[in-house]
């Protein structure tokens, strides 16, 4: 089914491949939308179900066709792919499409870049992009092709041009990672900082546009930029959190926002991004926040799980926030304001709260007095005997 197209930016055909894998998006809204927040139209969208990748096109020559002949009909100017593609698989695309074509990973890429704005974002989001195009040089750059010298000469100018690229793309990458790892040293240092300090530290994680930013704004009375938009949050902002008057509460607690999750989220950016996901590592707690309007949620929440493990923050305590409770329909509100919710084999404190309208956010800061006052006291926080797997 055609979307309505928009000329003031690239029509674009989008692709996905069904491949048996659970949380396939039949639909490509998300997809849609991450093409929208880097400036393309969606024009139309196309997918197929396969077994597994074709090796040459990904999708086969049937379904290539049947993409060049759509995109034609639409007028689309480039093609973009839900999953990942290989360099291969990309360049045979293209040529048979004779149209560019991009995949998720560069999409997310894009739009890191476009967002970052402290130069430790710009770093993290420049490493990953590097490391991306460094698999890709033979793809962009026909001048890098290989040319077969004369008698006796193992390659031509051209073997020469694409090892010097490359040459040239491996030392910025290792310039960029060691101006990250000053980064992380100057983070590390903070950290080390607040420790001493006596600080209970809070991170907030979540799928992105969970509603993490506006839930730091309406708990800190910050200004950080929020927006109902994919990734509207790149760079760690942290700010002191005051909690009341409540017994132990008086004591120092930080909380940091941070970048959002996505589904395939590129392993380039989970690395770049260290330095910034550290503070999720090193934290005393995470609120985790969950869109409870959004019906995939489940499988956002399995998403966030991932990521936390991969960067070796799962083992850290979580509380669960199921956020945006104002838009969910009259039946769909929840019975109780607070519970315990079943989260790979262990029960974790579940609140729901609005963070527009302010809902629950009382609550929410008397658990996190709690729990900074249970941490001071060497104590385990409370605990209810209601154990729920979906909002109550």
């Amino acid at each position: 089914m055609p979307d309505s197209p928009d000329r003031s930016t690239a029509p674009t055909v989008l692709v996905g491949v069904d491949l048996g894998l659970p949380h396939f998006d039949g639909e490509l809204a998300e997809l849609g939308e991450l093409a929208r927040t880097a400036g393309l139209q969606p024009v139309a969208r196309i997918t197929a179900k396969r077994k597994a990748p074709d090796a040459a096109l990904f999708v086969g020559k049937g379904k290539a066709d049947e993409i060049k002949a759509l995109a034609e009909e639409h007028g689309a100017t480039e093609v973009l792919f839900d999953q990942s593609l290989s360099p291969g698989q990309q360049r045979n695309l293209e040529r048979h499409l004779g149209l560019p074509v991009n995949d998720r990973t560069l999409l997310i890429l894009e739009i890191f870049a476009q967002r970052a704005r402290s130069h430790e974002g710009k770093l993290q989001v420049e490493l990953a992009r590097l490391q991306y195009v460094s698999t890709r040089l033979v793809r962009r750059w026909s001048h890098l092709e290989r040319q077969t010298g004369g008698a006796g000469v193992r390659g031509g100018p051209g073997e020469k041009q694409i090892e010097l690229d490359r040459r040239m793309i491996g030392d910025a990458i290792r310039r960029t990672r060691d101006r990250l790892e000053k980064v992380k040293k100057q983070r590390h240092t903070q950290r080390r900082q607040r420790e001493r300090q006596g600080a209970y530290n809070i991170s907030i994680v979540g799928y992105t546009n969970a509603g993490k930013s506006t839930l730091f704004n309406a708990l800190v009375k910050a200004r950080a930029y929020a927006a109902d938009q994919l990734f509207a949050t790149l760079d760690t902002t942290t700010r002191q959190l005051y909690l009341g008057d409540a017994e132990g509460a008086g004591r120092s607690v930080s909380l940091s926002d941070t970048v959002g999750f996505i589904r395939d989220l590129p392993h380039g950016l989970i690395d770049a991004f260290q330095a910034t996901l550290q503070e999720a590592t090193d934290a005393d707690l995470l609120l985790h926040v969950v869109d409870a309007a959004n019906p995939n949620h489940p499988e956002q929440i399995g998403e966030v799980q991932r990521v936390l493990q991969e960067i070796g923050a799962d083992h850290v305590p979580q509380v669960l926030v199921f956020n945006k409770t104002d838009a969910l329909e009259p039946s769909q509100q929840p019975r109780v304001r607070s519970d315990l919710f079943g989260l790979e084999g262990e029960a974790v404190r579940r609140l729901f709260v609005s963070s527009r309208t302010g809902e629950g956010l009382a609550e929410l800061r008397a658990e996190l007095a709690e729990r900074a006052a249970s941490a001071a006291q060497h104590t385990s926080p409370r605990s209810s005997p209601e154990l729920h797997d979906e909002p109550a």
